[in-house]
């Protein structure tokens, strides 16, 4: 039951933000389940994946979803997954932990300066804006048909940004909507909530890659565990995604940032003085 509970949270962290939500599933698994770190990684992988695919689903039906991003994005991390996973193993649990709580407060400061930064300063410049530099500007163009224009320097972006979050997404066992919410904003022109759609499909598919490459090395999963874990995620996903159209977004990201350092603040402590 309490799996269930630990999923809800994630699944509903996931459809509030559309990214970033997934970072809770390691902590909760491993401090409060007294889930071994390295298996952690491996239900967490199978369960953010499961919960992204759903959230994707409802969003492609809605037509939401720009795929031709979404499958570079995620074919390159699935090269990066794989990685990820094969070098968490290796690593001792402290030295994986410490390395996660890093991660989340890096992530938290990011959340955080994005909740303050004026809209002017985020605002993401449209594709046939005569004012614009292609140097300078983002690396993917939007055509008037609302598609990408894939140049050789926005499929390397893509790419690049895709290996990234997979190696991350194998290393620490999160969905990476964190760096993928960004990446499809600013480097792809994405409006926010085409971006947001995006990025469940381009999460499903890395942890996909990441979960296969996970079993296929023959590591532990605690089935029971997974199955409570994604039911929870599933119910939490449609209750975030609900309520997301209704709070405020930088008041719930800089909630989401308070979260995170907490967490982090937490880890590290159990890590170094337990």
């Amino acid at each position: 039951m309490v799996s269930l509970l630990f999923g809800l949270v994630v699944g509903f962290s996931l459809g509030l933000t559309g990214g970033g939500g997934s970072i809770f599933a390691v902590p909760l698994l491993v401090y409060g389940l007294a889930m071994p770190a390295h298996e952690a990684v491996g239900v967490s992988l199978v369960a953010v994946g499961a919960t992204a695919l759903a959230g994707a689903i409802i969003r492609l039906r809605r037509h939401e979803v720009e795929l031709k991003t979404a499958f570079l994005f995620g074919i390159a991390g699935m090269i990066g997954a794989p990685l990820g996973t094969g070098l968490g193993a290796k690593l001792p649990a402290e030295l994986l932990l410490s390395g996660f709580a890093l991660l989340m407060l890096l992530v938290a400061v990011r959340m955080w300066r994005q909740a303050v930064r004026s809209p002017a300063e985020t605002k993401v410049v449209r594709a046939g804006d005569d004012t614009v530099d292609p140097a300078s500007g983002p690396a993917c163009q939007v055509n008037p048909a609302g598609g990408l224009t894939l140049t050789s320097r926005c499929t390397r972006m893509l790419a690049l940004s895709g290996i990234l979050t997979g190696l991350l997404s194998g290393l620490f066992g999160v969905g990476g909507g964190f760096l993928i919410v960004p990446a499809l904003v600013l480097a792809a022109s994405l409006p926010m909530h085409r971006a947001v759609a995006t990025s469940l499909l381009v999460i499903a598919i890395i942890s996909a890659a990441g979960s296969a490459s996970y079993l296929l090395a023959g590591r532990p999963l605690a089935l029971e565990v997974t199955a409570l874990f994604v039911l929870g995620g599933l119910f939490g996903m449609g209750l975030g995604a609900k309520l997301s159209h209704r709070l405020a977004g930088p008041q719930l990201q800089k909630l989401f940032a308070t979260m995170m350092v907490s967490v982090a603040i937490y880890m590290l402590v159990q890590v170094f003085l337990p």
